[in-house]
């Protein structure tokens, strides 16, 4: 659904991600008839880097709540 959005409104995607700064300068962006392209661009780049923040925050998650013992790393000899 934030594709679709992004693709016609890049500013709203901002605001549903809850990156309101952002929104204003991609609004401000994309007012102007050349800058429609880079923010449609950036707002698609920008979901890309909220669904992995999303994906990281839930392996953390996982890592942490689990009751094993932690692991070195396993770089170092």
């Amino acid at each position: 659904m934030r594709y679709l959005l992004a693709l016609f409104f890049p500013w709203m995607v901002f605001f549903t991600m809850g990156k309101v700064g952002q929104g204003i300068i991609c609004l401000i962006l994309q007012i102007t008839l050349v800058g429609w392209l880079p923010a449609t661009i950036w707002a698609f780049v920008s979901i890309g880097g909220y669904h992995a923040d999303k994906r990281t925050d839930r392996i953390v998650a996982a890592v942490s709540s689990s009751n094993q013992q932690p692991v070195g790393d396993p770089r170092r000899i």
